[in-house]
């Protein structure tokens, strides 16, 4: 008698999602931009990942680059609004999570001269007595349903188009006594701008 070994297959490869395609898309623009890649070998590695069925032909496109640490691990910034307030305008660099305080001055996030690559930032924004301010760009979007009202409220001013490739605001927190406002640059703030990109 004799016994019949189980027939062997091949190893399944795991289909590749979109959101797999779109990871592997960001690290390597990161990395042309740190200057680990150039352009030439930008464009071929792009074009492979965009093709790619499995996450087989998506390994080796990052496999010689540095991994990135988890961008939910990083410290959040904390901005405390206290007796004078903040102001974060102009080009910063963007976190993937920020605490904003208003306390008895208030707190202003402008994103408007940001380049943030990443897929969502968290702002924790806490109104209490001066209330926390949130601009970001034309294209940009934000998900306001996490916040609290409180007595000051919550005021979601934006529009709901958002460009591909542009970053997802989600707020939470509490509006406290003077709210907390997501909006766009008024009319009068784009003009101003404007010059100065022209000076």
């Amino acid at each position: 008698m004799t016994t019949e070994l189980p027939e062997s297959h091949p190893p399944v490869e795991l289909r590749a999602s979109h959101a797999d395609r779109e990871a592997v898309v960001e690290r390597l623009q990161e990395a042309a931009a740190e200057g680990r890649i150039d352009f030439a070998e930008l464009d071929t590695r792009l074009e492979k990942a965009l093709g790619a069925k499995t996450q087989a032909e998506l390994a080796p496109l990052t496999a010689d680059l540095p991994s990135v640490p988890d961008p939910r691990e990083a410290e959040p910034l904390v901005l405390k609004g206290g007796i004078h307030g903040v102001r974060r305008t102009g080009p910063w660099q963007v976190p993937p999570r920020i605490t904003a305080h208003g306390g008895m001055a208030g707190v202003v996030l402008d994103f408007t001269m940001t380049t943030c690559r990443l897929p969502e930032v968290q702002v924790e924004a806490h109104g209490e007595m001066a209330g926390v301010v949130i601009i970001i760009p034309e294209g940009w979007a934000a998900d306001t349903y996490g916040v609290q009202p409180g007595l000051g409220a919550v005021r979601d001013k934006t529009t709901p188009e958002r460009r591909p490739g542009t970053p997802m605001i989600r707020v939470t927190g509490t509006g406290g006594t003077a709210g907390v406002v997501v909006r766009h640059l008024s009319a009068r703030e784009l003009r101003k701008l404007e010059r100065k990109k022209t000076r």
